[in-house]
């Protein structure tokens, strides 16, 4: 079974091909010729997931399913949520977003926070969704060189290492994007 997963990054398609079984094989949007930035204009993790997913199906034909992530933090009232990727501008710079954040979060006690990833699939007519979360804390600096985006300072529950920290394989087995993943899996072998 071929299937689009509605990404460019690379780190994520990697992530992703682990979690899936082997006769599920995973094209990329490079793979079915999409160069174009699909739109992600909903307010909502949700939202943003389904737009992309309906987009693929919509303008390649393909049956596919997009994931759309964002990290939430409690004091600061869910932020920066929907606007993870872009927290620090437009460059979509990890670095600037995790220093922004930092810095919001210097004078707070509460660092409580959770990954929510919320997976769209366009499959055969219909539209289904998978969400994950995986609850921790954000530390007070970067730490490791695995993983993504906010991976070097967040810190799971019940963990003494970051995601950046943590090999991938065991990421993968508690990961907010592995749970949703993993729902999607069950689903597609029903």
């Amino acid at each position: 079974m071929k299937l689009v997963f509605a990404t460019n990054n690379p780190n994520k398609l990697k992530e992703v091909q682990a979690l899936v079984p082997s006769h599920i094989q995973l094209l990329s949007l490079e793979n079915i010729g999409c160069t174009e930035d699909i739109p992600e204009t909903s307010p909502t993790i949700k939202g943003n997931a389904i737009q992309k997913a309906q987009y693929i199906k919509e303008n390649y034909g393909y049956d596919c399913f997009a994931d759309d992530t964002g990290l939430e933090v409690d004091v600061l009232n869910g932020d920066p949520g929907v606007y993870s990727a872009r927290y620090a501008g437009e460059a979509k710079d990890s670095n600037a977003n995790m220093d922004k954040l930092l810095d919001n979060l210097k004078e707070k006690e509460d660092r409580k926070a959770q990954f929510k990833t919320v997976v769209a699939l366009h499959i055969n007519g219909k539209l289904e969704t998978f969400t994950g979360i995986c609850s921790g804390t954000i530390t007070v600096q970067k730490k490791g060189n695995k993983g993504f985006g906010y991976d070097p300072i967040f810190l799971p529950n019940g963990y003494a290492e970051t995601f950046a920290e943590l090999p991938l394989e065991e990421k993968n087995t508690i990961s907010h994007r592995a749970k949703a993943v993993k729902q999607l899996v069950t689903f597609l072998n029903n």
